[in-house]
C-alpha cells in the first residue's frame, strides 16, 4: 500500500465527526495500539471491486466514488443489542450503509434502522423498553376482565393447554410475541405505504425459515413489522408465524450471517457484524432443554462459518466478544451497545476508505428522513384473520372509532384489550392506506390449542402442629360458544375439600355507555369440606365439622371493562352439617343440621391488582349481600326465618422501588335469624397468622392487615422471590350489637415467597396471642 493511502487514513482519523464525538474521543494510547494492531495483521487501503461504485444522487462532482456499501447483521437473541452500538460507530465515522440483509435480532435492528430510524433513535428504543412485559404471555394483569381475574386465584395464568377430539394439545410457544409485534408495529409506522422493502430509506432484507420445507426465505416485500416479527420466530420460544400461506420461523436455522444475501442486493463491500450464540459446555448438556438448544446452535453455527467462509479481504468482520452476556439477558441493552461500540471502534481504521465527508453524509442522512404516520383520519375499523370469535362484538369498546384521526398510543390500547380476551395467539394491527381513505386492520390469530382451554392448580399445606390439606385444582373454559361471546366455565377440586362448580355465561350484545356491558350468568357448586371450630382460641379443637354445600344461582351483571363487575340475582342454597368429632368443651350444637337458604344477592367486585399474590401496585373491593329466609331441619326457632348476611373485603398496594406496603381488611356479619352453627371463621397464614384455620369463629369477624414485602429479583423458575412480614388484628362473634365483648386478638407472620409457574410457594412462621409459633409450608392458594 502507498504511503498516501496510509497518510490519508491517518488524516481521516484525526477528523472530527460531525456529531462532535467519536474515534477522536478516544485515547492517543488506544489508537496507536489499535492502528499497530491493524498495520501488522490486515492491508490498510482495499482495492474497490470491479463492480460499478455508488454515485449518489445530488453529490458533489468533486465527491470519489465509493463502494455500494452492505451491513450484514447476524442473529443471537438479546446479544443482538450489540449491532446498536455497531451502527453507532458507522454514523460516527460518517460511513453510509447502502443496503442491509439481516437474520432475527439482526433483522429487527437493521429493519428499523432501515426503515429511517438512526441509532440514537433504536438506541432510545432498545433501552426504554420493558423487556420482562415485552415476552409476558398476557397482558398485565389490571387490563384483563374480571371474569379472568378472578381465575388468578385458583390457578395459576403461566399454565394453560388446549382440549380437543384428538386430545390435549401445548401451546405453540411459551414466550409471547404480543408486546414485540406492538413495539414494532410503532417503530415502523413510517413504512406503511411501502410494500417493497427497495424503496424504504434504506434497502433491507430479512431471512425467515420455512418450517415446512426447511427452506431459507428472502423477505423482500410485504409488511415490514410482520416480516421482522417471523424473522425473529425462535423455535421453541415463539410461536412460527404464517405469512401468504408459509409457516416461518427463525432465519438463523438456515442462514443466520446472510452474507450472500447483502451481495445479492449489490453490495460491493461487506460489514459483518456475527454475534452468534456460542455453543454449550459439557454441564449444560444433562438436561433435555440444554440438549436441544444445543442442537440449534450446532445447526446455526454450522451455516454461520459456510458464511464467513465466502468473505473478502476487503470485507469487514466484526465478531464481539460478549463474555458474560447470553441470548436471554435483554435487560442488560446497554452492556450490549457499549461492547458492540468498542468491537467496531478497534476496526474503524479497516472501514475509513468508506467515509464520506460531512456535507456527503448530511445529504445521506437526509435521503433517509421520513414521514410518519400519526394524524390521518381512519375510514373504518375492520378485523381479520380470526376464525373462532367474533370480536366485532367488542369494537364498541375500542377507543378507535371511524372518522378519527390515528392515533399509535389509542391502537396499542385497543390492541391490549383484544389480547385480553386470552383468545389470541398474535394481536397486531395494520393501517392501510388507499385513495378510498385509511383503514385500521386488526390481524387476530386464534390460539390453535382452543377455544376450550384447560387449567391445573395444586394447593397444599402443611405446619409444625401436623396439620395438612391437598387439593388439585382444574379450570376448564369454553369460549365462545355463540356468536355473542358466551362462556362455559367448570371447576374441580380433587382432595381435602373437593368440590364442583359450573358457570354458563352470556353476554348480551347491546353495550351501555361508558363500556358497561350486561350478560347473564347461571351457577352451580357442591362442595364438602371439614372444619374445625375451636372454643377457645388457646385451646384445642372442640368440634370437628362436615359442611356440605350445593348453591344454585340466576343473575344478572354489568361488566364494566377491566374494572370489574357488579352482578344481582336468585340464590338457592342446601347446607348440611354433620358434627364428627365433638369435645366435652364444645357449647354449641352437637346434631345434625340441615338448612335451606334461598332469596336475592348482590355481589360486586373491582380489582385493579398487578398480581393476586404478589401485588406492588393496585386495589381491590370485594364485596356480597345476602337477604333471604331460611327454613331446614334440626335448627332451633330462632335460626329460623328472615335472614340476611354480608361481607366485604378491601386490599391497596403501593410500592417503593422494591418495597411494598399493604393494608386490607375484612368485615363480614349475619342479621335477622342467625344461623345455629358460627358461619364465618378467623386464622391461618395472615387471617390471624399463628392460629389456626378455625380457631376464631363466630357469626361476625372482623380482621385489619398490614402487610410487606421485598422483591429480592427473580430467580430461576421464579417470577420474583419475596421477604416480607404481616401485622394482623381480629375478632369474631356472636351478635352484632355485642361487639365490644369480643376482645381484639393479634397475629403476624414472617416469611419467604416464591411466585412460580404452579402458583404461588410460602414459607412463613406465625405468631398469635395465646398459642406457639407455627411454621407453615404453602404451595398454592393460602
Amino acid at each position: 500500500m502507498t504511503g498516501g493511502c496510509f497518510a490519508r487514513r491517518m488524516s481521516g482519523m484525526n477528523s472530527t465527526p460531525a456529531s462532535g464525538v467519536g474515534y477522536g474521543a478516544l485515547t492517543w494510547g488506544r489508537r496507536v495500539m489499535v492502528w499497530l494492531v491493524v498495520a501488522a495483521s490486515v492491508p490498510l487501503c482495499a482495492q474497490p471491486s470491479p463492480a460499478t461504485p455508488v454515485t449518489p444522487q445530488g453529490a458533489a462532482a468533486t465527491e470519489p466514488l465509493r463502494p455500494k456499501v452492505g451491513l450484514v447483521l447476524s442473529g443471537g437473541g438479546a446479544r443482538g443489542l450489540t449491532h446498536v452500538g455497531v451502527l453507532k460507530v458507522l454514523e460516527r465515522e460518517r460511513i453510509p450503509v447502502d443496503v442491509i440483509a439481516g437474520t432475527s435480532m439482526g433483522a429487527i435492528v437493521g429493519g428499523l434502522y432501515a426503515s429511517g430510524m438512526d441509532a440514537a433513535q433504536v438506541e432510545r428504543e432498545v433501552q426504554q423498553l420493558d423487556w420482562d412485559n415485552v415476552f409476558a404471555s398476557r397482558v398485565e394483569r389490571r387490563e384483563i376482565s374480571q371474569r379472568r381475574k378472578e381465575q388468578d386465584f385458583e390457578v395459576s395464568p403461566l399454565f394453560e393447554v388446549g382440549i380437543g377430539t384428538d386430545g390435549l394439545k401445548a401451546p405453540l410457544g411459551p414466550v409471547s410475541s404480543r408486546g414485540l409485534e406492538a413495539h414494532l408495529r410503532r417503530l415502523t409506522l413510517s413504512t406503511v405505504q411501502v410494500d417493497e422493502f427497495d424503496r424504504l430509506p434504506t434497502p433491507f432484507r430479512a431471512v425467515a425459515t420455512d418450517m415446512e420445507t426447511g427452506a431459507a426465505v428472502i423477505l423482500r416485500k410485504g409488511d415490514l413489522a410482520l416480516a421482522l416479527r417471523s424473522s425473529m420466530s425462535v423455535p421453541g420460544v415463539f410461536a412460527p408465524v404464517e405469512v401468504d400461506g408459509r409457516i416461518l420461523g427463525d432465519g438463523g436455522l438456515v442462514n443466520n450471517t446472510p452474507v450472500d444475501v447483502a451481495r445479492s442486493m449489490g453490495a460491493q463491500r461487506l460489514i459483518v457484524v456475527n454475534i452468534g450464540t456460542p455453543l454449550f459446555k459439557r454441564e449444560v448438556l444433562s438436561t433435555f432443554t440444554g440438549v436441544t438448544a444445543q442442537m440449534i446452535s450446532i445447526l446455526t453455527e454450522q451455516n454461520v462459518q459456510r458464511s464467513l467462509a465466502s468473505l473478502q479481504p476487503d470485507d469487514v468482520l466484526i465478531a464481539p466478544v460478549l463474555d458474560g452476556l447470553t441470548a436471554a439477558d435483554f435487560n442488560r441493552a446497554r452492556d450490549f451497545i457499549q461492547q458492540g461500540e468498542v468491537q467496531a471502534e478497534a476496526l474503524v481504521l479497516r472501514m475509513q476508505d468508506l467515509k464520506v465527508s460531512e456535507a456527503e453524509y448530511a445529504r445521506w442522512k437526509q435521503r433517509r428522513r421520513v414521514a410518519q404516520g400519526e394524524g390521518d383520519v381512519i375510514r373504518a375499523v375492520t378485523f381479520e384473520g380470526t376464525r373462532a370469535t367474533h370480536p366485532e362484538q367488542l369494537q364498541a369498546q375500542l377507543e378507535t372509532r371511524a372518522g378519527t384521526p390515528f392515533d399509535v398510543a389509542r391502537a396499542e390500547r385497543d390492541l391490549r384489550r383484544l389480547a385480553a380476551t386470552g383468545d389470541y395467539l398474535t394481536t397486531d394491527y395494520q393501517l392501510r392506506r388507499s385513495d378510498e381513505g385509511n383503514t385500521l386492520v386488526f390481524r387476530l390469530q386464534d390460539k390453535p390449542w382452543g377455544p376450550d382451554y384447560l387449567q391445573m392448580g395444586l394447593d397444599f399445606n402443611t405446619d409444625s402442629a401436623g396439620r395438612s390439606a391437598f387439593n388439585l385444582k382444574l379450570v376448564h373454559n369454553r369460549h365462545w360458544l355463540n356468536a355473542q361471546g358466551a362462556e362455559w366455565r367448570n371447576f374441580v377440586r380433587l382432595g381435602s375439600a373437593p368440590s364442583y362448580a359450573t358457570e354458563l355465561y352470556q353476554p348480551v350484545s347491546w353495550l351501555s355507555p361508558d363500556g358497561w356491558r350486561p350478560f347473564v350468568a347461571l351457577g352451580g357448586m357442591v362442595e364438602r369440606r371439614n372444619v374445625n371450630l375451636y372454643q377457645d382460641p388457646t385451646e384445642g379443637v372442640a368440634l370437628n365439622l362436615s359442611r356440605r354445600a350445593q348453591t344454585a344461582a340466576a343473575e344478572l351483571g354489568y361488566a364494566w371493562r377491566e374494572l370489574g363487575e357488579v352482578r344481582a340475582g336468585w340464590f338457592d342454597e342446601v347446607l348440611r352439617l354433620n358434627p364428627e368429632l365433638v369435645d366435652a368443651s364444645w357449647l354449641g350444637p352437637r346434631v345434625p343440621q340441615r338448612a335451606h337458604e334461598r332469596g336475592w344477592r348482590l355481589r360486586g367486585v373491582f380489582d385493579q391488582l398487578d398480581s393476586a399474590y404478589f401485588p406492588r401496585q393496585g386495589w381491590r373491593v370485594d364485596g356480597s349481600v345476602h337477604h333471604g329466609w331460611r327454613t331446614g331441619d334440626g335448627l332451633p326457632d330462632t335460626s329460623l326465618g328472615e335472614m340476611h348476611r354480608w361481607d366485604l373485603t378491601g386490599q391497596a398496594v403501593t410500592s417503593v422501588g422494591s418495597h411494598s406496603f399493604q393494608f386490607s381488611g375484612r368485615l363480614a356479619g349475619s342479621g335477622g335469624a342467625l344461623p345455629d352453627q358460627p358461619r364465618y371463621t378467623l386464622g391461618g397464614f395472615q387471617q390471624l397468622s399463628g392460629y389456626a384455620p378455625g380457631q376464631l369463629n363466630g357469626q361476625q369477624v372482623a380482621l385489619l392487615r398490614l402487610g410487606y414485602a421485598w422483591r429480592v429479583g427473580a430467580y430461576p423458575l421464579t417470577r420474583g422471590l419475596y421477604l416480607g412480614a404481616s401485622l394482623e388484628a381480629g375478632k369474631a362473634w356472636r351478635e352484632w350489637s355485642r361487639h365490644e365483648q369480643a376482645p381484639w386478638r393479634s397475629g403476624s407472620s414472617v416469611y419467604v415467597g416464591a411466585d412460580t409457574a404452579l402458583g404461588p410457594v410460602y414459607f412463613a412462621v406465625g405468631s398469635a396471642q395465646g398459642v406457639r409459633p407455627t411454621v407453615m409450608l404453602f404451595v398454592g392458594r393460602p
